[in-house]
């Protein structure tokens, strides 16, 4: 019986290896709950809210993510931001429209945008960087999401796609 301890102990340990190993390679989610109430520098008086959900593959290599809103009227855009509460800060991510796609008119709940983006996807202070520095700002509640409108009316002595700074906001946890 020693022979058959000994072949067991190694098995056992290889077993617990590769779980060890598959838990700290899973999937990562972060949230977001959006609300006027969010938006900087002043809060804006909205019934729409929204949800961000971003899946992080478990090579930390992509990003898949779903913007759902709620009783949003115009929504113009969806932008990934750098920047704590309270604060505003740089594009990093485009989430909606998608490339050639345009902004939604009228009313509008559901799913407003759904994809994946990768390191080839940002933008701003973060192009050419690696999604992990990106990664790294998410988990340290440095970045939120923005919803913007547009009401369709250029402001005067302005151009074509102005629109509010963003209607729906959330800190991305």
């Amino acid at each position: 019986m020693p022979t058959l301890k000994c072949a067991i102990v190694p098995l056992v340990a290889a077993a617990l290896a590769l779980a060890t190993s598959s838990a700290s390679s899973a999937e990562t989610t972060f949230t977001a709950k959006l609300t006027g109430s969010e938006h900087v520098p002043e809060p804006i008086m909205t019934d729409a809210t929204g949800d961000l959900e971003l899946v992080v593959s478990a090579d930390g290599r992509k990003v898949r993510y779903v913007v759902t809103v709620k009783d949003m009227l115009n929504p113009a855009a969806a932008d990934m931001h750098l920047g704590p509460a309270g604060a505003n800060g740089p594009l990093v991510v485009k989430l909606f429209p998608a490339r050639g796609a345009a902004p939604k008119k009228g009313p509008f709940s559901g799913v407003l945008a759904e994809g994946t983006f990768d390191a080839s996807d940002l933008i701003g202070p973060l192009a050419g960087a690696d999604l992990e520095e990106l990664l790294e700002q998410v988990r340290a509640g440095s970045a939120y999401l923005n919803v913007h409108t547009n009401d369709g009316v250029d402001p005067p002595n302005s151009g074509p796609g102005d629109y509010r700074l963003g209607e729906i906001r959330g800190q991305i946890k």
